[in-house]
């Protein structure tokens, strides 16, 4: 059999990006961010599809460019179809359809919940072999996403307990933006957390049943907590932002880890990831950590760059469904909002 090699292709919010896998094993991934929202404390969705539209010819072409691939080369084009802003989705989905129609290749659809998920079978080399075995738990934790997911093969996935408001992510993005330490928060929260004391303040925790997740209690707490400090002292943020962010990231990785140990202990799985922009965060990182030798887990963390959205988890969700010939036609529309 010749070589597989996919074109990924992500832009499902605000980063432009484009990857090249060959048999599995990745050979080139290109993300061009865009830093115009900086100014707007959040991602503005017309702004972010006008960017893409300037990226992607550069972008698919330094990739390419990188991995030493002609496109005459390219088995199929994978894409991100959804769930993300319409807008932004729309130009990957459209250059994908005509970029593979052109070459007279496959097109593949990618759920990107499940390119998440399967960042933890990126090959750098061919010896890799640090992968999850099925089945395995997944806690897939972004600015839009909380959920844990039992993931029986690359294709059989089910969501075991989901966030029923806000997401973990867009709970930090808040209080921080509340604090006025800029966007996005998350990676502010985390510097800042580093130097602070997690049991400063403590924050009102949900009582959710099952395996499901609830942030808005906590962001409320916060925003209160915080309101009343302030007309004590008008710079209480300012002499206390390193324990705040400790204590805010505290409250929200017990709360993530609190749901994910008692899913782990009811279906007795020791195989245990995490994925998504906030698994970079350095607090959950580290709770992983505690959990593996606690609880005998073997744990998966992605490296950092396949934490936040990136087209190597859609190319290499693309090389899977290749080898089943799961391919997609042209009629397949993007979609903003859509479960695993």
């Amino acid at each position: 059999m010749d070589n597989v090699i996919i074109l990924g292709i992500e832009s499902s919010c605000d980063d432009t990006s484009a990857a090249v896998i060959k048999d599995g094993v990745l050979l080139s991934s290109v993300v061009a961010s865009q830093a115009v929202h900086e100014a707007y404390g959040g991602v503005v969705p017309e702004l972010a599809s006008r960017a893409h539209q300037q990226n992607i010819v550069p972008v698919v072409h330094e990739a390419l460019k990188r991995a030493g691939v002609t496109k005459e080369q390219l088995s199929a084009v994978a894409f991100t179809r959804g769930p993300g802003l319409m807008g932004s989705l729309l130009v990957g989905v459209s250059f994908a359809k005509g970029f593979a129609r052109s070459l007279g290749i496959p097109m593949i659809d990618v759920n990107h919940l499940q390119g998440h998920v399967l960042a933890h079978f990126i090959k750098e080399k061919e010896d890799d072999a640090n992968q999850p075995k099925f089945p395995f738990l997944c806690l897939l934790v972004s600015g839009g996403n909380s959920q844990i997911i039992l993931v029986k093969s690359y294709k059989d996935m089910e969501v075991l307990g989901q966030t029923i408001d806000d997401a973990a992510g867009e709970a930090i993005d808040k209080c921080s933006k509340v604090m006025g330490l800029g966007y996005p928060g998350g990676p502010i929260i985390d510097r800042l957390a580093r130097q602070g004391n997690p049991k400063a303040f403590t924050f009102s925790k949900p009582h959710i049943s099952g395996y499901d997740y609830s942030f808005s209690g906590l962001k409320t707490s916060f925003l209160y907590s915080l309101r009343d400090w302030l007309k004590d002292d008008p710079d209480f943020i300012e002499h206390h932002k390193e324990d705040l962010a400790a204590s805010l990231e505290a409250t929200i990785v017990e709360i993530l880890m609190d749901k994910l140990r008692k899913v782990a202990k009811d279906t007795k799985i020791k195989e245990v990831a995490v994925a998504g922009g906030v698994s970079a965060n350095n607090g959950l990182r580290n709770a992983f950590r505690e959990h593996a030798e606690r609880y005998g887990w073997n744990i998966y963390i992605p490296k950092f760059g396949y934490t936040t959205d990136n087209a190597a988890m859609i190319a290499i969700t693309g090389y899977f469904k290749f080898l089943d010939k799961d391919f997609c036609s042209i009629d397949k529309p993007a979609y903003s909002r859509v479960g695993l």
